[in-house]
């Protein structure tokens, strides 16, 4: 029977890594492959090493560091999107994500077919997705395009049916991974109202976004990755400060 600090627990990571493995020197031509005979060296790159981290229910925590530390690849473990090499990640409650803009959409189906195609994957009734169609609809800002193919949308209004998709399907941990970098000023810094809603109904965030302010407004926690490993990890503004002061 789980004790009461583990019912707190939505993300618990114990001694985890991750590694990829990178291929070189493969032939070219037919006739290098003769010559020269098929030899594929194989690189490892570990990319997070040794992650040990737990987020609590109802935390909102931003992930930050430089391009290639290995934030997203960790929000992708978080997904089983991809698996650990070593350690393990466990996740607790009802999880959705944004990580990649058309990530879940059919490009043939309309934005209004996607809704129902993604809520029901996420275990919705076509009575209970009927009930909040026009809302996500209305939060999209989508108009009479809601009735065209997605696969017709540009980058912005992607990000806004899959965020309006994503508050709206009764999900305990949001995962969002600097989708919300697209479209227009207005509509991320409705997003981000959104999100401060929603940390306010106790879901647990964990977002990776470049967005400094945004994040410092809406995290009450940072963990910051460096090199694949946790360089820091505590309150949101002290975290943003000492990244800053060494990366600039």
């Amino acid at each position: 029977m789980a004790n009461k600090k583990e019912n707190d627990i939505a993300i618990k990571v114990s001694h985890m890594t991750k590694n990829f493995k990178l291929y070189s020197d493969k032939p070219n031509t037919l006739k290098e492959r003769l010559v020269r005979g098929w030899k594929n060296k194989t690189e490892v790159r570990t990319v997070l090493k040794d992650i040990n981290l737990e987020i609590k229910k109802g935390e909102t925590v931003a992930l930050i560091g430089v391009n290639g530390s290995g934030k997203s690849t960790l929000l992708k473990l978080m997904t089983k999107i991809i698996y650990p090499n070593k350690g393990t990640l466990k996740t607790y409650g009802k999880l959705t994500s944004l990580l990649e803009l058309g990530a879940g959409f059919h490009p043939d189906f309309t934005g209004r077919e996607n809704i129902y195609f993604n809520a029901a994957i996420f275990g919705l009734t076509r009575q209970e997705i009927d009930a909040r169609l026009q809302s996500i609809i209305d939060f999209s800002e989508l108009g009479d395009f809601i009735d065209s193919p997605v696969r017709t949308y540009s980058s912005g209004m992607y990000m806004r049916l899959a965020f309006s998709v994503a508050i709206n399907v009764d999900a305990e941990i949001l995962l969002i991974d600097e989708i919300l970098a697209v479209g227009d000023q207005r509509f991320q810094e409705k997003c981000f109202a959104k999100l401060e809603e929603l940390a306010k109904s106790n879901m647990t965030i964990v977002i990776v976004s470049h967005s400094l302010d945004s994040i410092s407004k809406l995290c009450n926690r940072a963990i910051w990755i460096n090199n694949g490993e946790v360089a820091m990890d505590g309150k949101c503004k002290d975290v943003i400060e000492e990244y800053l002061r060494v990366c600039g």
